[in-house]
Order: C-alpha cells, then sequence, then structure tokens
C-alpha cells in the first residue's frame, strides 16, 4: 500500500481548520447565543423571586419589583441599545430548586433575586459583577432563647432547599452535633410562615433577606436576626455559561451603574427603608467592578 506523504494528509486538516476559523465560534447551546435569541424573539425573559424582600418580590399587583429587578432593567435597557429595538419582557418566577436548571436550560436568560455566586455553579452558569454582599443568619421569635446555632438542639429550623444556607446551618449543626429538626421549605415565604404558624423555631437565610422578611411581617417586633455570620455570600445576576458576548453587555450595563453612582440612588430606594447601610466590602466591590469603557 502506498503511502501518503504527510502534506497531503496536512492540507484536508489546514483546510478544515481555516473552514471553521472562518465560520467563527459556535454557540454552545445551539441557538447561536443568547443575544440571538433575544432578538430572534423580540423579547427577554426574565427570571425572578416572588419573596425576597428587598431584592425580588411581588407587589400588590403581582408585578415583580425590587433592588435586583431595577438593576435588571438596566441589563434590558442595554441589550435593547445593542440590537436597535425594543424589547418586550416575560416574567418567569423561579426559586431555590429551579433557577440554576432554568437558566443552564436557555428557559431563562437574565435571574434576578437573591443568588449567591460560587465556583460550584459556576459550572453551570456564569454570573455579573457582585450586587450585593450577605450571609447566613438565623431569625427567631423574641423570647425563645435562641440567640446562635448552639441553642438550636432539640428545637426545628426551617431551611430552603438547594441554598448556600442549607449547607451551611447543616454544617454548623453536624459541628457542633446538635439533634436538630430540619423542615425543608420552597423558599422564603414558606419559611416565614413556617416560623410566624410555630412549626419552626427559626428560620435560615441571608441576613439581608431576613430583615426583609421582618420589615414585610404582619407583626414585625415579634421577631429578631441572632447569631454570628455562618457563611458569606456575594449576591450576582445569573447569566448563561460560555456566552461571552451577551455576558458583556450585562458588564458594561453595571459598570455604568457603579461608575455614574446610580448605584447609590437605587441602593438607598431598597435597602434605606430597611435601614442597611452600604459596607465598606461593598461599597469595594463597586469601586472595583466600575470599569472604564
Amino acid at each position: 500500500m502506498k503511502l501518503l506523504k504527510p502534506m497531503k494528509l496536512l492540507k484536508p486538516v489546514l483546510a478544515t481548520a481555516l473552514t471553521f476559523s472562518l465560520a467563527g465560534p459556535v454557540a454552545a447551546d445551539g441557538h447561536g447565543g443568547t443575544l440571538e435569541k433575544i432578538d430572534a424573539a423580540g423579547e427577554i425573559v426574565i427570571g425572578h423571586r416572588e419573596s425576597s424582600v428587598p431584592f425580588a418580590y411581588l407587589d400588590e399587583n403581582q408585578k415583580p419589583i425590587g433592588y435586583s429587578m431595577d438593576l435588571c432593567m438596566k441589563i434590558v435597557d442595554a441589550v435593547s441599545a445593542e440590537l436597535g429595538k425594543e424589547l418586550s419582557i416575560k416574567y418567569v418566577p423561579v426559586n431555590p430548586k429551579t433557577r440554576i436548571a432554568l437558566m443552564a436550560n436557555g428557559t431563562i436568560d437574565l435571574e434576578c433575586g437573591s443568588t449567591t455566586n460560587n465556583l460550584t455553579r459556576q459550572e453551570q452558569v456564569e454570573y455579573l459583577p457582585t450586587t450585593f454582599i450577605t450571609g447566613t443568619k438565623l431569625m427567631v421569635r423574641k423570647g425563645s432563647g435562641i440567640n446562635s446555632v448552639a441553642d438550636l438542639g432539640g428545637k426545628a429550623i426551617a431551611l430552603a432547599q438547594g441554598t448556600t444556607n442549607e449547607r451551611a446551618v447543616k454544617a454548623a449543626v453536624k459541628e457542633l452535633g446538635l439533634d436538630v429538626k430540619i423542615l425543608p421549605v420552597r423558599d422564603h415565604a414558606e419559611g416565614m410562615l413556617s416560623l410566624e404558624t410555630d412549626r419552626v423555631d427559626a428560620y435560615s437565610t441571608d441576613h439581608i433577606l431576613l430583615f426583609g422578611l421582618i420589615n414585610k411581617s404582619k407583626s414585625p417586633d415579634d421577631f429578631a436576626v441572632v447569631g454570628d455570620f455562618l457563611s458569606f455570600d456575594p449576591y450576582a445576576i445569573m447569566v448563561r455559561r460560555d456566552d461571552s458576548a451577551f455576558e458583556l453587555i450585562g458588564k458594561k450595563a453595571m459598570a455604568e451603574v457603579f461608575r455614574s453612582g446610580e448605584i447609590d440612588e437605587i441602593y438607598a430606594k431598597w435597602f434605606g427603608p430597611l435601614g442597611v447601610e452600604q459596607t465598606d466590602l461593598l461599597k469595594a466591590a463597586f469601586k472595583l467592578n466600575a470599569l472604564p469603557n
């Protein structure tokens, strides 16, 4: 059998490589990327939480509002400008168990809520710059005698499934060797209801969300946020993984909000009523992500 010369073998290989190079990157999701998907539909799909006060929750008219929603609207404006057309908005409610899956499978284009950015989740999704920094604490009834996780022995706590808070509390309980009953709940509203109806002795999530739940409750003076931070969690708006073009539009929109100082107005609008000021750490995060054009 006659052997082909090395150059003859290389020619089709090089031709194939050149073809792929000229064709440009192929989107992993098969639909040409988030921007093309939005352009074709004339619609951007926003995943939002329903009870994550003050980040994303439903008002009296069942419209999603909040700090994260306002920031997401800035991104919607940037996408609209990029495409040169007005976009309609489709709202899809998400919860801790569904939000990552709905982003990863292409159902939603932006996730606007109270989602922690961590490396494990980045195996499935991507995040825009940090919008808030919080951490896991406990909410209890005043006078309950519970001041920290160490006081939970023999008691019950509600935890939202699929959250970093669930993992943090369970790890602390295990480390202390406590016998604690865990009540899995779907979201913050269900967790708050469990505490209000005395089904549990505590509910745990990010401390800022606990303050929001207390503020919206019928008897805010009955509850308190207690304990040391069990975790530190940077919040960020979630986008699809492996879509740098769409991610860059979001980063540019966020950088403009940080750079112009508009972030201070948006922050004061939602956190002022709760009496929660920006921490030095959060201020530094805003400055670091106020990237120049």
